[in-house]
């Protein structure tokens, strides 16, 4: 794991509330600050597949489910080298974003960047009940970080 995201989550982070405009994918949106400020925010600790391999659509679609047209808090993690904000969406019930779409199956935890070890025992049950894309046959189940190398 990376020195800079440790240090920018142990920094305690800022943090704001936004308004999500648009999903890009399953692990990025876009948000509206109160400054008509668009951030454009990448999901920390997960990875959802991409949209062009098996359950991509659909994990983009449950991201929209969860958070379009909604007020989230954003908990600022790090900036990746793609200069997008890494960060948590806290839902207006407290829950994260991040970790429903573990839950239900529609991302994997990113363990490359992982920094709450309890997202392994979410994963490991949405994947033993066969929630979201752990519902597909085992050949079409490949981590979006293997799509991505194979794809280069």
């Amino acid at each position: 794991m990376s020195l800079a995201l440790l240090a920018g989550f142990n920094a305690g982070a800022e943090s704001f509330k936004a308004s999500v405009i648009g999903i890009t994918d399953g692990d990025t949106v876009r948000v509206l600050r109160s400054s008509s400020e668009q951030v454009k925010i990448r999901l920390s600790e997960i990875d959802a597949p991409e949209k062009s391999q098996p359950w991509g659509q659909r994990s983009k679609q449950t991201l929209s489910d969860l958070v379009y047209r909604r007020t989230v808090t954003v908990e600022v993690v790090t900036t990746d080298r793609y200069g997008r904000t890494v960060a948590n969406l806290i839902l207006e019930d407290g829950r994260k974003a991040n970790e429903e779409m573990v839950r239900s199956g529609n991302a994997w935890v990113y363990r490359k960047y992982m920094l709450d070890s309890a997202l392994l025992d979410i994963e490991a049950d949405a994947r033993r009940n066969r929630r979201g894309l752990w519902s597909l046959t085992e050949d079409r189940i490949i981590p979006p970080w293997d799509w991505r190398s194979k794809k280069r």
